[in-house]
């Protein structure tokens, strides 16, 4: 399977504000069918309104640069999500994501897992290739100012973001307690690895022939994937029993989550 086979369904989108148009066109589809995909996609809306208001506000050292890495980001994402709603090839660890809303309340995932397998698809994979679309060759070093910045801006939204869904999961304290650190390193992920992961990729594909990309990336989605397994389904013993125990005393109405999250 060919890395231009997962991105290869072009959109028109070319500004931040198409990108929050078309993000809210999936958010009230997701929700209006009660879909707990809805949640990855309102938090990533968020994301991108926030990086949209620190190009306002001359936060990034090229504006311009910073909006077409950004449009081009979000477009994986997009394109991802549609492409896999009319059947069409998507990177597995897209195909995990989309998949894990897919199954029996009782048997879904609890809201942070889905949110976690959004973040390992678009981070860990697509931020990696947007950036280094946006900046080949030498010129990826110019952009790592600015590609921090935005992960530091996913962080911060992130940790607000885990506050808000304790509000929905008022169990969710518990894998702080089982595992005496913070709940993304318990089920598997943590932002910081995945920016310096995203990093190393996007330097390693701004240096790679178009041939060898292909191997690249197909390669790295392999890998993610197990990540996405193992966020999906930890193992052990006593993960997966309070992972159930969150879950049953998750809410679990799509559109009450996100208002919660609002």
């Amino acid at each position: 399977m060919k890395y231009h086979i997962f991105y290869g369904l072009m959109t028109n989108i070319s500004t931040i504000d198409g990108v929050l148009e078309e993000l809210d066109n999936i958010i009230s589809t997701t929700v209006e069918e009660d879909s707990p995909l809805a949640i990855f996609a309102f938090v990533y809306r968020r994301t991108t309104a926030r990086i949209a208001d620190g190009i306002t506000e001359g936060v990034f050292e090229d504006p311009r640069r910073m909006e077409r890495f950004d449009v081009g980001f979000a477009r994986k994402y997009i394109q991802a999500f549609w492409r896999y709603r009319h059947d069409k090839p998507v990177s597995f660890v897209w195909k995990i994501a989309f998949r894990a809303a897919e199954g029996p309340d009782g048997r879904k995932p609890i809201i942070l897992q889905h949110l976690l397998l959004g973040m390992n698809a678009h981070i860990n994979l697509d931020l990696g290739v947007a950036a280094a679309e946006t900046a080949p060759g030498g010129q990826i070093q110019l952009l790592k100012k600015d590609f921090m910045i935005v992960n530091d801006l996913l962080e911060e939204l992130i940790d607000e973001m885990q506050e808000w869904i304790g509000r929905s999961s008022p169990l969710l304290f518990l894998l702080d307690w089982i595992g005496e650190r913070n709940d993304e390193s318990v089920v598997n992920f943590s932002i910081r690895r995945a920016r310096d992961f995203a990093w190393n990729l996007a330097v390693t594909l701004a240096h790679a022939g178009e041939e060898e990309k292909e191997h690249i990336i197909r390669d790295v989605d392999a890998q993610i994937e197990r990540v996405a397994k193992a966020v999906l389904a930890p193992p052990g013993v006593l993960l997966p029993g309070v992972l159930r125990l969150i879950r049953t005393f998750e809410e679990k109405n799509t559109r009450t989550v996100i208002e919660s999250l609002k």
